[in-house]
């Protein structure tokens, strides 16, 4: 019953924040930013897994460093640095993994999208020379691409979804940030982050069933 009702404040608050932003008072904007996430730290914690495995923890730790991320995302490289650092957990949770093979488009995809991505944003830094910034971002995306390179280990399609969102959240804050300004930015941005975030969540409870399959397969 508590799970249900923190989902529903979850979606309830998660949307006003993305499609309300306007109505919402300064003072209180990064309040409701962080509410949903905070949620979201919270279902996974509650998550009914008879053994809390090392995935579990890491994806947890990375919900945290992520929201810290949120915040100090007002301070661009600070802010980064917590949300590198939150990926960095994610992988870690996902190569904890072996439930299944990354695809080779998928690699190649990804592989592509990710050289076009710093060629195009991160080169754009480096001629303007802001080369820490440059640096920091190229580091950024070669994470985040791994990130969507590894949760195909989890054999978890919530897992995927999650940072396949999350790779399109993190590309179009890049693009509106450094490039051009993109329409209706933050709703795009904000929707898929607390979607890539929920979806992350879930493959918590996804991840335990097919690794029980798994290991009773073993068995048999």
């Amino acid at each position: 019953m508590a799970r249900k009702i923190l989902i529903i404040l979850f979606f309830g608050l998660g949307l006003y924040y993305v499609f309300l932003f306007q109505t919402i008072d300064s003072s209180l904007k990064m309040v409701f930013k962080l509410l949903p996430m905070i949620l979201l730290i919270a279902l996974a914690y509650l998550t009914k897994v008879p053994v809390k495995s090392r995935y579990y923890w890491l994806i947890l730790i990375g919900l945290i460093f992520c929201a810290i991320g949120d915040y100090t995302l007002q301070w661009f490289i600070i802010g980064l640095s917590f949300f590198l650092t939150g990926h960095i957990f994610y992988i870690f949770a996902f190569r904890s993994t072996n439930k299944a093979t990354t695809p080779l488009y998928v690699k190649i995809v990804l592989g592509l999208y990710g050289a076009a991505m710093m060629v195009w944003i991160a080169g754009s830094l480096f001629q303007k020379v802001d080369t820490v910034l440059a640096i920091a971002v190229t580091a950024y995306i070669l994470v985040i691409l791994t990130m969507g390179w590894t949760s195909f280990r989890t054999g978890s399609i919530f897992a995927i979804i999650g940072a396949v969102l999350f790779i399109a959240s993190d590309s179009i804050l890049a693009i509106n940030r450094f490039m051009f300004e993109v329409t209706y930015a933050h709703e795009l941005i904000m929707f898929t982050y607390y979607a890539a975030q929920f979806f992350l969540m879930l493959s918590i409870a996804q991840y335990f069933k097919i690794s029980s399959k798994t290991e009773i397969k073993s068995v048999q």
